[in-house]
């Protein structure tokens, strides 16, 4: 791994994943926001879930929905919100809809030389929240499905990109 990620609880409502990315902060944040980007990267392979539909309209005031398979489970698990801010290429702020515990995410992305820091604010409405999507192992997954990222992003950057 040549960019670690950190995944850090910052109070007992908040937890913060950052990253530094080798390419520019307008194809990270397109990595984000165009679904055929977003389902190359999203679910890290160990969790053993698959992409049956992305729908994303990431705009201010656009929604999102994921829909997701998983072996272990009859019907399929949906992930779901609205974004509440949309500026390219720099930040992106959204909601997890998909239980009242959901986070309130806030995603920065910080272009120097030619590689973007992405700061990912998770803002949870209660201790317990937090509490029980550590326990759930999902922040756990971030470094896996950032180094998926980083190896979609050298496809898009430089001399072999697609984009």
């Amino acid at each position: 791994m040549h960019n670690p990620t950190t995944v850090e609880r910052k109070s007992e409502r908040e937890l913060v994943i950052t990253r530094t990315f080798d390419g520019p902060a307008r194809i990270v944040f397109q990595a984000w926001t165009r679904p055929g980007l977003i389902q190359r990267w999203w679910t890290p392979k160990s969790f053993g879930m698959s992409f049956l539909s992305c729908e994303l309209d990431a705009r201010t005031g656009g929604t999102y929905r994921f829909v997701f398979s998983h072996p272990a489970f009859e019907q399929p698990m949906a992930f779901f919100g609205r974004y509440v801010e949309v500026t390219p290429p720099s930040r992106i702020v959204w909601t997890n809809e998909e239980s009242p515990d959901g986070a309130l995410s806030t995603l920065t992305f910080e272009e120097n030389g030619g590689k973007t820091l992405l700061v990912l604010h998770e803002l949870y409405p209660s201790k317990q929240a937090l509490d029980d999507a550590i326990a759930s192992g999902a922040p756990g997954g971030a470094p896996e499905q950032f180094e998926s990222l980083d190896e979609l992003l050298a496809t898009l950057v430089g001399p072999d990109a697609t984009e």
